[in-house]
């Protein structure tokens, strides 16, 4: 495949401790603490009796999308959409299997119903009044470097910019063991067309040519986010060489043998 260059036009961000993108660059600078009082996403998009009843990973997704959509003044309801998770709700998973395995006419219908894979982006596009395509992914922890570059590929050949939201929560109970994620971590980015002044990315899939990037030069409160939220892992490099502004090369593993070689251009 060619190379793809894209733009970053927006990006939303949300872990404990940091509310968006702004203040955790700052953070990844090593020019701000988190801040103890950002314990939850707010997804205000959401309309109240939805934000109460929703899971965490729909609040996740719904306010890093929103926090994207803002900062690149794009409206919500014009961008197609890619929402992506390492494991989906395993709170959800685990909930379903232990009531199905001991008392199957317990099932609540409403939790049932949140257990699919793209009920994020179900709540985001019926919040958002979206009518534009929508896809859901996952490919363990290769998630984020192929929701990036299926991103890429939807904004190039349509030639319209796409909304990308990332996200993991917490896993639970005997899930932990295969699929540990012990916080909540979301990012969210506007991909489009290049243009000046924004931030690029260079995108070309070919096999792992080198170990997969890790997030050793990050300040410590941002390593340990990506050693405990499986996305953060994934994001955190891309994240890292966009804080810091200047060009950057990195490869993130995309399959058994393949790799995602990303050239930042901030």
């Amino acid at each position: 495949m060619n190379v793809l260059e894209v733009a970053i036009e927006g990006m939303g961000l949300w872990a404990p401790g940091w509310r968006d993108w702004t203040t955790a660059r700052r953070g990844l600078l090593g020019d701000a603490e988190a801040d103890a009082g950002v314990i939850k996403p707010s997804a205000d998009l959401l309309p109240p009796a939805e934000r109460r009843r929703a899971p965490m990973p729909v609040l996740l997704a719904c306010d890093v999308a929103a926090q994207a959509c803002a900062q690149a003044g794009r409206a919500p309801d014009s961008l197609p959409s890619v929402f992506v998770s390492t494991h989906g709700d395993l709170q959800i998973t685990d909930y379903m299997c232990s009531t199905l395995a001991g008392a199957p006419r317990e099932l609540s219908p409403i939790r049932f119903h949140n257990s699919v894979h793209n009920a994020p982006a179900g709540y985001w596009t019926i919040a958002a009044q979206c009518h534009q395509a929508s896809t859901s992914i996952s490919s363990w922890h290769c998630s984020f470097a192929n929701a990036l570059l299926e991103t890429a590929v939807q904004a190039q050949s349509e030639n319209s910019p796409v909304l990308l939201a990332a996200y993991d929560a917490q896993s639970t109970e005997i899930l932990s063991a295969v699929s540990p994620s012990n916080c909540l971590f979301g990012v969210a980015m506007v991909i489009g067309a290049p243009r000046p002044g924004l931030p690029r990315l260079r995108l070309q899939p070919g096999m792992r040519t080198v170990p997969a990037s890790d997030s050793a030069r990050v300040p410590e409160p941002f390593h340990q986010l990506a050693r405990e939220n499986p996305m953060a892992a994934q994001a955190m490099p891309v994240l890292a060489a966009l804080a810091a502004g200047v060009p950057g090369r990195l490869q993130l593993p995309s399959g058994a043998a393949s790799g995602l070689q990303i050239e930042v251009l901030p």
